[in-house]
Order: structure tokens, then sequence, then C-alpha cells
């Protein structure tokens, strides 16, 4: 008898299971440039799965330009899941637009250097070094997202090089930093690594010195007005499982400790 009984609580979840899945839903993903490398291999896979459909929004996840996800949120832009920046996807929790309990941390991103393909490729791997690259550089650039914030208030200050090279920065909205140094207009580029690999046209040098790094946590999570809110939660646990770290890394990004 107990043994029919499993089997049919084993039928019935089976059912339950198939039924909550059955239609195939169309999800909106937002998701800003340091993870959506990795979400660019996990989606197709995820959907491949699931038989789910993932329409992409990109957008940073802070700033100004009218692409960036808490703006687009503020617009009542729909979304089923935001992947930001962790400290700006929390900002969102605390104003009560994202559910604080679907909360998924998903991979760290360190700030890494560009210069134009078939230039020299200078050595950063030391702070001196990093100093010395950036005081003789006729120009620099850096995004409008968290890796450019850094860059702008904390890094050449920690270099002591902020009057000299603060003046010959750049701060790129919307496009790719290592777009425009692939283009000649600025000598070298700094964004997340993750964002900086997919670009043709440039010369990835390396990551900045850990001392001086900023590792910045992406992180995911539901919209209060998410549409399909389970299956949403289905993508998320997809993303941040540990059969999906090797993907995740070979971006350039880092997983996170567990």
């Amino acid at each position: 008898m107990k043994a029919l009984f499993n089997v049919v609580a084993a039928l019935s979840l089976g059912s339950l299971l198939a039924s909550s899945f059955a239609q195939a839903e169309e999800l909106t993903v937002m998701t800003s440039g340091g993870f959506t490398a990795a979400y660019k291999l996990l989606g197709p896979q995820y959907a491949a799965a699931s038989g789910d459909t993932l329409e992409t929004v990109l957008g940073p996840s802070m700033g100004k330009a009218p692409e960036a996800i808490p703006n687009r949120l503020a617009r009542g832009e729909h979304a089923d899941v935001v992947i930001m920046v962790g400290y700006a996807l929390d900002e969102l929790i605390k104003q009560g637009k994202v559910d604080p309990a679907s909360r998924v941390e998903l991979a760290d991103s360190r700030i890494g250097m560009v210069v134009k393909q078939g230039a020299a490729k200078p050595a950063i791997t030391t702070d001196a070094e990093l100093k010395d690259v950036l005081l003789k550089a006729r120009s620099v650039a850096y995004s409008d997202s968290a890796s450019g914030v850094y860059i702008e208030n904390e890094l050449f200050k920690k270099l002591g090089v902020q009057d000299q090279v603060g003046p010959k920065g750049k701060m790129i909205e919307r496009i790719p930093v290592a777009s425009v140094v692939a283009k000649g207009d600025y000598e070298l580029g700094f964004q997340q690594v993750a964002e900086l690999l997919p670009v043709p046209g440039v010369t990835f040098v390396g990551k900045i010195p850990e001392n001086v790094q900023s590792v910045t946590r992406f992180a995911a999570g539901i919209p209060r007005n998410a549409e399909h809110p389970q299956q949403a939660k289905a993508l998320l646990e997809y993303l941040s499982s540990a059969k999906a770290q090797a993907q995740v890394q070979s971006t350039g990004l880092d997983s996170v400790p567990r």
C-alpha cells in the first residue's frame, strides 16, 4: 500500500509540474553589460530546455541614460527578470520594485584594460606599472556604470594621478568602451572584463592589479509586477547553478564563492 501511495504521489507531482510548465511563456529579461555575454550563452540553453522564449532588453545598471534599467522600470517598462550590479539591484529592492526573496547572486566581475589592436601591449601587473601607463596615455575611456564610477572617483586617487589623468579621462555612455578604443578615439579603455572581451579591434591587456581592483557582484531578481514569476524563478536558478559556471567563467567573469 505504501509503495502504491508513493507511486501515486510521484505521478501527481509530475502531473502538477507538467501542467505548471505546459504553456510556454515569453519572458522579458533586462540585463546590464557585465553579465550579458554569459547570459547570451546560457539563455538559449534555458529556452531550449524549458520551451520559454526570452526577449532581451539591454541597459546599464545605473546612470542617467534612458536605457538604464532603473530608468526603464521607472517609466513603467515591463520585465520578468532584471540582471544587474548587485548594489543597484538592492536599491530597486529598497524602492519596492523588485521582490527581495527573488534575489540571486550570479558572478563577480573585475576591471580590465584594452588598447587598440596593433598597439603595443603595456604591462599593468603592478600599481607602479599601471600608474606609469595612465600618466603616459594621451586619453583614457571608461564606462558610465559601476567600473567607470570606481575608476573616476577612486582608482585615480588611489594611484595619485587624479590631477594628471582626470582631465584626459572620459566616461562613455551607452556603448562598449572597447568600441571607441577600436576606432582610435581613445588610447586606453577600462571596463569590466566580460564587457571588453567580445569587442573586436582591441587587444585585451589584462586585469588591473588586485590591490586596486574593484570587484562588482552581479545579481538578479524578479520585479514585483513580473507577469511570469514562476518561469522567471526557474531561469534564475539555471543562471546561478553549478552547471552554468564553466560558461560564466569563459566570458571573463568569476564564479561567486559558495
